[in-house]
Order: structure tokens, then sequence, then C-alpha cells
């Protein structure tokens, strides 16, 4: 997905540095896990695994490793690749809110949790330059980032620069994720001509464009309704988004990718409905993903039905003729604790 940046150097204030004795560097550049089960995403299988300089040497038994590794005892344990949470939101401000995490306690609780990487959105707002807040969210993260992070960059509104900033961001800044918004009207909303232009445009820059499906037209519709009658509560957001808007902006997203033959990633995903979706088969070669929400705590309102019926979406192509990629699962965090 996004480009891959280097875990940053710089040192937060009041940040713990953890000095690192001289004759202990050369094992803390070279491990050797020893004796664990290792979990792939296609089989698990007793082996070794020899790292060095952070990278993964070798996977196998009987390894010949150099001199002066550090050895971890793994027995009866299991041996997994760090985690990678596609969608998060780390010292963002939206309707009044901030997100209580910025890149620094977040990442250090998702490394503490097992994540290694994130991949946090850049929010434009309307008129915004992309390229600035490009720069201004890497800023951010350079800063205080405890893991590996990218960045992918919302499309909050067309113009022919916009268009030049997309190009500039996928050839130069590495950014190949494009988010885009079928909600939030007068906020982040495209029209389905402003989606058409996304898409086509990335799809000439070989990056990939999530949307986040609902119809924002109705939903505004529905909102100014239950005002009108003094709903004012956090249970007006679910009465104004029911399940038949998030499914029919989800065919209608993964209708406009397949007329222009270029893949699409909805996410995320937050209902039944919406799942059946992008459940139904789809015609080979076309990719399609979906992104189960994962959410924690009391103001989860995304249906926990969605992320097992994707899963059964995706399964649904082992071992058959069409592609494994015409139909996957991505499960996100939409990590942003207020």
């Amino acid at each position: 997905m996004a480009h891959l940046l280097p875990q940053s150097t710089h040192v937060r204030e009041g940040m713990p540095v953890k000095k690192v004795p001289i004759h202990l560097q050369s094992s803390q550049n070279r491990i050797l896990i020893k004796g664990g089960r290792v979990v792939n995403d296609d089989q698990t299988f007793h082996a070794d695994v020899y790292i060095e300089d952070g990278t993964i040497k070798q996977v196998g038994e009987n390894l010949i490793t150099p001199g002066g590794a550090r050895v971890i005892d793994a027995k009866d344990k299991l041996v997994l690749p760090g985690g990678i949470d596609p969608h998060t939101h780390m010292q963002f401000a939206f309707m009044g809110a901030r997100s209580v995490d910025d890149f620094y306690t977040g990442t250090r609780a998702a490394v503490a949790g097992g994540t290694t990487m994130i991949i946090d959105q850049v929010m434009p707002n309307r008129l915004d330059s992309l390229l600035d807040s490009f720069e201004k969210w890497k800023s951010r993260a350079d800063e205080s980032c405890c893991c590996d992070y990218g960045l992918h960059v919302a499309v909050t509104y067309w113009t022919d620069r916009v268009a030049a900033d997309l190009e500039t961001l996928a050839k130069e800044k590495g950014v190949n994720g494009f988010k885009v918004f079928m909600a939030y009207k007068d906020l982040y909303q495209l029209s389905d001509g402003e989606l058409c232009k996304v898409v086509a445009k990335a799809k000439s820059l070989g990056a990939l464009v999530q949307v986040h499906a609902e119809n924002g037209e109705l939903i505004a519709e529905s909102e100014a309704a239950l005002l009108s009658k003094g709903v004012t509560g956090p249970e007006g957001h679910a009465l104004a988004r029911p399940e038949e808007l998030e499914a029919e902006a989800t065919n209608r997203a993964i209708t406009i990718a397949h007329t222009l033959n270029a893949p699409v990633y909805i996410e995320p995903v937050m209902s039944k409905s919406a799942a059946e979706v992008i459940a139904h088969p789809q015609p080979a070669g076309r990719p399609l993903v979906g992104a189960a929400l994962v959410r924690r705590g009391a103001t989860s309102i995304a249906t926990p039905l969605s992320a097992p019926l994707c899963a059964r979406a995706c399964s649904r192509w082992r071992g058959a003729p069409v592609p494994r990629t015409s139909t996957c699962l991505s499960l996100s965090s939409v990590c942003c604790p207020c």
C-alpha cells in the first residue's frame, strides 16, 4: 500500500532513551529466534529465524549463523510477523473533537500489542494543498513515531492542482494510496464525477483508491430530519445511517471502479449489507478489497458481522479458478480514540 518510511531518529521531549552498551551492540544487530513455530499467511511450521540489522535473513532448521547473535528461546511459542494497521488517525482534529493519541502514544501502544507498522491518513481540509498537508503529517510522524509508518492521502475536492499533486505524491513522495469519501457532505464528500476522475488518475499512476462508501446525500437529509425532531445525541449518528445507505454506496463505488477497469479498496466495511455486496462474485481480474472495521469500546457502532462475512467472501475463492485477488480481506482499527 503506502510507501514505508524509516523509523525516525528524532527524540520527543521526555521520551526515555535507551543506551546500548558497546559490548552488546553486535548482539542487538543479530538475533536468532530458536525453537518456535513460525506462523505465515499460508502455513505454520517449526523453524528458527535469524535476523540481522532488522532484516530476516534465514528461516529454517539447523541454521548456520554468524557468532555473537542474541538467542531467544521460543520453544512452545508462536513466532508471528509484526502486524500492519492500514488505517489510523493520529493527532487528528475532526468535527470539534481530536484523537487523544499522537504519533508517539499511539504507536507506542501499537508496538506493545505487536503492531509494527501503521498507515495513517492525511486529511486535507477542503481546498487545502495536498502536498502541504502531506508534509505536515510527515513532520508529525517523523518527530515521534515509535514504529514504521506509511501515509495515505485523502482527496477532498478536485481541481487541476489536485491532479498535479497526486502525480507528485505518487512519483516523488512514495504515496500510492488515496482516500475518497462518498459521505460527509460539504466537508470531504466527492461527487460521482469527481470520484471517477480520482479513480482514473490513480489508475494512471499505479495507485489504489480507498473509498469510504456511504450515501452522503441521504445521510444529510436524515440528519436534518432527526435534528428537527430534537435528536441530538450520539444515537442520531446510527439512526441517520441505515445499512442500506452503505450497501448502496459500496455497490456504486465498485461499479465506478469496474467501469474504469480499476482496482478499488472499500474501507471501512461497517455493516453486513455492505459486506454482502463485497462478497458477491466479482469479474475475474477485477481486484476488490474490503477492510472490515475493528473497534473497541462502548462507542463502537460498527456491526461485528462485517469482519467474518468479509472473511467468508475471501475464503470463497480459495482453491477456485477465480484469482483470490478478486475479493480480499483486510482488518483495520480506524484507530481514532477520542
